[in-house]
């Protein structure tokens, strides 16, 4: 009996930290839609419904747009998107952990409890330090790309205007969120091999994962790296390989993206896009000229995302390589092990949880758009790619026809549904999923076994 209010204490306790930190990123967004409805973060009247969604697109890293930040905002507008990017990335407890630290007081432990799943830190032991690390990890590598990109937009614009545009894309890009201060995004640097490069390394250092970067920070000091870090370095390469791969088979040809350009550049526009559909969002091209195919299949890269414990949403790729790994060792009948480690089958239920769960409300979400909102005749896929991005916090998006992401289109019922999405896809399928269900009642009677057929 002990046991069983022990557990259900647990879990009682498991359920409001998850909807303590889904409320905080919530919260978060309220202020920042607040804050630029004020006149002067505005050059223009924006209905609040575009700044709320526009805000919330900002704190959970996606890059979707209903208005264009670097035309209809101010600097101080486009510095509130800035700042809520960088929020969104540290988390709501990294940012009171970070302010604890500032002031020298300590954290009780439901602080310690709140940062560690929001951090997706594995234990409460030196959480302190891990977060004292991200700090680290992000002002080193946010202010190396803030002073490549802004000593390279010297050369064709004023200091004042190259430092913002070096220091906004650093932190949209290192956070992955896909925010341009530029009215085409970064579409007049398609072939620039230095802004390219520059953006992805930002973004894939991002999508790693601060606990993979800690580990490779302290490689010296230890004799392996987990089995987490091996699985993100080597799927997240496998990933940037495959969606070039793909892209340049179906794309090589297609006069609407790719199909005019050099072997050089395409190759260097393919990577852009594979990397960003990992998490980020910017655009060198019009994304609307993809082939379905190539659509098709973007949409499932965005679905994935890159790892946790960092700026990525979507269901994880550590998540989709146990399955993928799973269902290989099951064809084989043999043990699920990697890296000579055997692998926990709760996490493999886990997963198996987040992938249906994931599938589920996909599914769900385009058949309820499809029916309810006006998507002016765009065909079916653009609805999709408009979803997974939106799920998977990536931002890229067919467009409005215009600079504007396809949400642009939709009605107010429509922009609140990607909203709820958004707010999934960075609080984790999971975990919004139990703050939304609650916690269950414990159950003291266990029924008999019965098989049934597959």
């Amino acid at each position: 009996m002990l046991a069983s209010e022990g557990s259900l204490n647990k879990a009682s306790s498991v359920n409001k930290t998850f909807g303590t930190i889904v409320i905080s990123y919530v919260l978060l967004a309220l202020l920042g839609a607040l804050l630029l409805s004020l006149s002067p973060m505005r050059l223009k009247p924006i209905p609040f419904i575009d700044l709320f969604f526009t805000s919330v697109s900002a704190v959970c890293l996606t890059g979707l747009i209903t208005f264009n930040p670097a035309t209809d905002l101010s600097i101080y507008g486009q510095a509130v998107i800035m700042g809520l990017i960088q929020a969104g990335g540290f988390g709501y407890m990294g940012l009171a952990g970070f302010l604890f630290l500032i002031l020298g007081k300590r954290m009780d432990f439901k602080g310690r409890m709140l940062l560690k799943e929001s951090l997706d830190y594995p234990n409460m032991q030196g959480i302190i330090r891990y977060l004292k690390k991200i700090l680290l990890f992000t002002l080193c590598i946010e202010g190396l790309g803030a002073l490549i990109l802004t000593l390279y937009f010297l050369s064709n614009m004023p200091f004042k205007q190259a430092l913002w545009a070096g220091i906004f894309h650093a932190i949209s890009a290192f956070n992955n969120a896909g925010f341009s201060v530029f009215e085409s995004n970064l579409v007049n640097y398609r072939n620039d091999v230095v802004v390219n490069l520059t953006i992805c390394l930002l973004i894939i250092l991002g999508g790693l994962g601060f606990l993979v970067l800690s580990e490779c920070y302290d490689y010296r000091n230890k004799s392996r790296w987990s089995v987490h870090t091996r699985i993100v370095l080597i799927a997240t390469a496998i990933c940037i390989v495959l969606g070039m791969a793909v892209l340049l088979l179906f794309e090589w040809d297609n006069p609407k993206s790719f199909g005019e350009s050099n072997w050089f550049e395409k190759i260097l526009g393919v990577f852009f896009i594979s990397v960003n559909l990992r998490t980020a969002g910017f655009n060198t091209i019009d994304m609307s000229g993809l082939h379905d195919q190539s659509l098709f299949f973007s949409s499932l890269l965005m679905v994935v995302g890159a790892a946790p414990g960092g700026t990525a949403g979507g269901i994880k790729i550590t998540t989709m390589t146990l399955l993928l790994v799973y269902a290989y060792c099951t064809l084989k009948d043999r043990e699920m092990v990697l890296f000579q480690r055997t692998i926990p089958q709760a996490l493999v239920k886990k997963s198996f949880l987040v992938f249906i769960i994931t599938m589920f409300y996909i599914i769900i979400s385009v058949m309820i758009l499809s029916a309810t909102d006006d998507t002016q005749n765009k065909h079916f896929l653009h609805l999709l790619f408009e979803i997974c991005s939106a799920f998977g916090t990536v931002g890229a998006s067919t467009g409005d026809g215009g600079s504007l992401s396809f949400a642009a289109t939709f009605t107010n019922f429509g922009k609140l549904y990607l909203i709820v999405l958004m707010f999934m896809g960075r609080a984790g399928v999971l975990m919004f999923s139990m703050a939304l269900i609650g916690k269950s009642k414990t159950r003291h009677i266990k029924y008999p076994e019965e098989g049934v057929l597959l």
